[in-house]
């Protein structure tokens, strides 16, 4: 990933939780993933906008799965993280751990 390319928080989040979701990666189960782990309820117009910026990046891919009755005939789209994906996001946690080395919480703020 080229270096003025860096991650967002969002985006972030979105990798992340594709990273523990693994195959059942898709936009509901990423909203809902990102809300158990954050408590933050995010919209989900905003988890597909985000993961189509990251697709066009090459961090993720998508597939999509077969129709199900359950959902009126409709598929699932499902992704998962790249190795360019995976590589963007531990070079994100790595500069984020790094930065929050040494700090001391008590006299912040």
């Amino acid at each position: 990933m080229p270096k003025g390319d860096a991650l967002g928080g969002f985006e972030q989040l979105v990798l992340l939780a594709l990273a523990h979701l693994g195959d059942n990666a898709y936009g509901v189960s990423i909203r809902q993933e990102i809300a158990a782990r954050t408590g933050r309820d995010v919209n989900i117009g905003a988890v597909y906008a985000t993961l189509d910026r990251l697709e066009t990046k090459g961090l993720t891919r998508s597939r999509t799965g077969e129709p199900t009755s359950l959902r009126g005939g409709r598929s699932k789209r499902y992704f998962e993280l790249t190795a360019e994906g995976a590589r963007a996001l531990e070079e994100s946690v790595r500069a984020i751990e790094s930065m929050i080395r040494g700090l001391n919480w008590g006299e912040l703020g």
